[in-house]
């Protein structure tokens, strides 16, 4: 597996068919990445915080806020498809969220706590899960690709590892 600054742990790759394991296992990322993130920024500097994790990058003070607005609509995704058929999702624009003027003040740790919160309810939620409902999917107007909640949960472990892996890379190569 090829990595680069903007994916040190490449690119989402599942096996098909998805089993119980696979799903289990994303589902324990997606419940341990508050803490893992929680630990990953321990100690950082306001300044660290400001440094992007590659050249015109987020900062990562962007990532930490970022996260928990990306899993706070995943989580409702999570809901309008469990209770819709196969409904179309609402979009956002990530890049647009993460340069809010707010967001350069707002402190990490509200971020941080939010994340917690958010990621309680997800994994009750993903753990409450049938097959059935690993079956449903629903429609991203971005692509128009149908997605199953099975798969997106792998996506979202994923994307909490993706965006971990960026600040523990960045501090591994700035020495912090």
């Amino acid at each position: 597996m090829k990595t680069s600054l903007s994916y040190p742990i490449g690119k989402f790759e599942t096996l098909k068919p998805i089993n119980k394991g696979q799903i289990a296992q994303w589902i324990e990322e997606i419940a341990s990445l508050p803490q893992r993130m929680k630990e990953a920024v321990a100690g950082l500097s306001a300044e660290q915080l400001d440094t992007p994790y590659r050249p015109e990058g987020w900062t990562i003070r962007q990532v930490i806020h970022h996260v928990p607005d990306s899993h706070m609509n995943s989580y409702i995704r999570f809901c309008w498809t469990l209770t819709e058929d196969q409904p179309t999702i609402k979009a956002y624009n990530e890049q647009a969220w993460a340069t809010l003027p707010f967001q350069s003040t707002l402190p990490i740790s509200a971020s941080l706590d939010l994340l917690e919160q958010i990621h309680m309810r997800w994994v009750h939620l993903l753990k409450s899960l049938n097959q059935s409902d690993l079956d449903k999917a629903y429609i991203h107007p971005d692509d128009g690709k149908t997605n199953k909640l099975a798969k997106v949960i792998g996506i979202y472990a994923w994307h909490g590892n993706h965006h971990l892996a960026h600040i523990t890379s960045l501090k591994a190569r700035m020495n912090w």
